[in-house]
């Protein structure tokens, strides 16, 4: 076996703490918080030098890690906010949320925006994407019927 595991998926914002507070209301904790910088860093992403604020959050059952990026030099380049989800490149993240009226309602007080319609998938599930901070698509999954743990 080549992977051991998946440590986490990063995220570039502008605004870190209004992310970090977004998160924590869908139910991550925040891990860590720094500031990233010198000769060092630049040369694992090619971008030179470079100053990166990061914040790491972990969700509850602390297999999974989201990465947030405030880039403070060099300026981001591109923005990828408004890319309907058959954009190329990244996605979305999903995550099993207990109730996704309930997640919809908390986060919607946080700025979030239901991109479709709330759907169920067989007996399975109950999904729905959302537009989180500064337009980040998020997949929201509900499992229905047998709950079990992982």
């Amino acid at each position: 076996m080549t992977v051991k595991r998946m440590d986490n998926v990063g995220i570039v914002v502008e605004d870190i703490d209004a992310a970090i507070e977004f998160f924590t209301e869908l139910g991550l904790k925040l891990e860590g918080r720094a500031t990233v910088e010198g000769e060092w860093a630049g040369r694992v992403t090619g971008l030179g030098s470079q100053r990166v604020e990061i914040a790491m959050m972990v969700t509850p059952d602390g297999h999974s890690r989201l990465e947030m990026s405030r880039f403070l030099a060099p300026p981001v380049v591109a923005d990828h906010r408004s890319a309907p989800v058959n954009a190329l490149g990244y996605l979305r993240v999903m995550f099993t949320v207990e109730d996704v009226d309930d997640t919809l309602a908390r986060l919607g007080k946080r700025g979030a925006e239901l991109v479709g319609e709330v759907v169920q998938y067989e007996d399975m599930y109950r999904l729905c994407y959302i537009r989180g901070p500064e337009g980040i698509l998020i997949g929201l999954a509900q499992e229905l019927g047998q709950q079990t743990s992982r």
